[in-house]
């Protein structure tokens, strides 16, 4: 089995960044990464994580996760819209999370361009839906950026979005399931079922 591939403490086999043990890290890999999701929250909270992973490491933004729910109010997008000039100076003092004013106020911007952007970004998100037959060999075959990410971020930049190239977008794309990058082996590979039933 691929080194990218570690066999958990249920026996399933995951992608090896999400850990053998029953973790939220583990739960994330194992219910949210790569699961299609039409939920309006869900979406904006994985752009969000997105906009803070920006020159920081997924595991940094993971683990403070419950902090950014609690700060941009259980990413309620309408409530997020209606936060102040002072709630982003509030937030810029908050240890809980990454204080990057840039970044807090570029939330609050998304929010308000999810209210009013048309075509809205469940719908572009379908568009650019990536149907895989054969999952990646391994986490090295995972790409940073694909011309669908570059083509999905320059669409949201022309409706207001803030934060958003095309590294962020694909990570977004991962998060809400738009494509599966689990890794061949993982049991949530696109080819899992075929590779299981043929060993």
């Amino acid at each position: 089995m691929s080194s990218d591939v570690i066999i958990g403490h249920d026996s399933k086999p995951r992608c090896a960044w999400a850990g053998a043990g029953d973790t939220a890290l583990g739960r994330y890999h194992d219910e949210v990464w790569g699961t299609r999701t039409h939920d309006e929250s869900a979406m904006f909270e994985a752009l969000t994580l997105g906009v803070f992973e920006v020159g920081l490491s997924w595991s940094i933004v993971f683990g403070k996760r419950d902090a950014f729910r609690k700060a941009f109010r259980g990413f309620d997008v309408a409530k997020v819209a209606a936060m102040t000039g002072q709630d982003v100076d509030r937030l810029v003092e908050d240890t809980s999370i990454i204080r990057n004013r840039g970044k807090i106020q570029a939330t609050v911007d998304n929010a308000h361009a999810m209210l009013s952007a048309s075509p809205s970004l469940l719908v572009l998100a379908r568009s650019y839906q990536i149907t895989r037959e054969r999952a990646p060999r391994s986490i090295a075959d995972l790409p940073t950026s694909t011309p669908q990410a570059e083509a999905f971020a320059r669409q949201l930049k022309s409706q207001g979005y803030r934060f958003v190239g095309p590294t962020s977008v694909y990570a977004f794309m991962q998060n809400v399931g738009v494509i599966n990058d689990h890794v061949h082996g993982c049991f949530r590979a696109t080819d899992y079922p075929t590779t299981a039933r043929s060993q």
